[in-house]
């Protein structure tokens, strides 16, 4: 049984790999050979320091890890693992282009350990960063063909490779670098499948309803809290859970179902529907544990699934009560759902995740069914 999973597995994985110099990814990705989805950059953020270190280590000879791409149909590479490391180069020269297609300003560097001399370092003089020309610190000629002499790995993943197999490299590739957590990795996927079901998700994300039903602090948010309850809050909301998968693996899974299916409005029009139900009911208390006549704790998952996906499931009957009686039988049902003896089997010590979303859903769905 595994060694056919194996077998099959592996026949979707078909890649081959190159050395070539920096030089060369330069000049294909200005010919247009080699893509980086400019919304990637705003995801991916590497500090001054790391962007100074790589730097070092091309003018040092240390060997730089492979990048990954992904072959297309017109035979064009999206790079899909190794975006700041080609970034940081293309951004160093001058040669990024921001998601206007314009070029973006070129970074400046800081001293590292090995080489202090690097500070206020650019490729050439420029008038496009906040430094004075007379503070700069170019490069010469050798030390530019160095750079672009420097050599990387380039693994391929051929086009006959499916969509997910390119989705799952990217995240299992992605997943121990310098992102702060998973989301990251799906906003990206997302982009990947669908650039306008992404927007739409994170407009909604963003709404004023929302950020205030989930309560995400801006801290949060820059670390994309406020979109992984939004995914969460769809993919339990459609895409049925049979409990084998990991949890993360299944929101994995259902967001590129959502994303490749890319009816948005449909999933605008759930979270607006829900989370402004939410907020006139209770505002950011509306998902808090309700106990001894007050709303109390944090925003929890617990909440998330059981009372925001169980009224989504529900949500066109709810409102075929009318504004006032929805508004009211939303606020008894939420108030009565802490004190369900269900509760307790919700959130008891070491319960997996595949155990408790197994039951908050259903319960949810059945409990605030009017």
């Amino acid at each position: 049984m595994l060694a056919t999973e194996i077998e099959n597995a592996q026949r979707h994985v078909r890649t081959d790999a190159y050395q070539m110099s920096v030089g060369e990814i330069v000049s294909m990705y200005e010919e247009g050979e080699i893509t980086i989805a400019p919304e990637f950059q705003r995801l991916f953020r590497w500090g001054i320091g790391q962007k100074s270190k790589l730097i070092e280590s091309l003018l040092l000879g240390i060997p730089l890890p492979s990048i990954f791409v992904f072959e297309t149909e017109d035979g064009t590479w999206e790079l899909i693992d190794g975006l700041q490391r080609i970034s940081t180069i293309l951004e160093f020269m001058g040669r990024l282009r921001g998601p206007d297609g314009n070029l973006l300003p070129p970074s400046i560097l800081e001293a590292t350990k090995y080489l202090p001399s690097l500070y206020n370092a650019v490729w050439e003089n420029t008038q496009l960063v906040d430094v004075p020309a007379e503070d700069q610190a170019p490069l010469d000629r050798a030390q530019q063909l160095s750079i672009r002499r420097g050599r990387l790995g380039v693994e391929i993943l051929k086009r006959p490779s499916d969509d997910q197999t390119k989705y799952d490299l990217f995240q299992r590739l992605n997943a121990g670098g310098t992102l702060a957590n998973a989301q990251e990795l799906r906003n990206c996927i997302m982009l990947m499948i669908n650039q306008n079901y992404f927007r739409a998700i994170k407009m909604a994300a963003e709404a004023v309803a929302f950020r205030d039903v989930v309560a995400v602090t801006d801290d949060q948010a820059e670390k994309q809290r406020h979109m992984e309850m939004a995914v969460r809050f769809l993919v339990h909301t459609k895409v049925p859970y049979d409990g084998r998968l990991d949890v993360e693996e299944y929101i994995d899974e259902g967001v590129v179902a959502l994303s490749e299916a890319g009816d948005h409005a449909d999933a605008v029009a759930l979270i607006d529907g829900t989370f402004t139900l939410l907020a006139q009911v209770a505002g950011g208390n509306a998902l808090r544990r309700f106990q001894n006549g007050g709303h109390q704790g944090k925003v929890g998952l617990v909440g998330l699934e059981g009372i925001a996906v169980g009224i989504a499931k529900n949500l066109q009957a709810i409102m075929a009560l009318g504004q006032d009686a929805a508004l009211e039988f939303v606020r008894v049902r939420i108030e009565q759902f802490w004190g369900a003896p269900q509760i307790a089997h919700f959130s008891s010590p070491g319960l997996r995740g595949t155990i408790r979303i197994q039951r908050t859903v259903p319960f949810g769905e059945a409990w605030f069914r009017p």
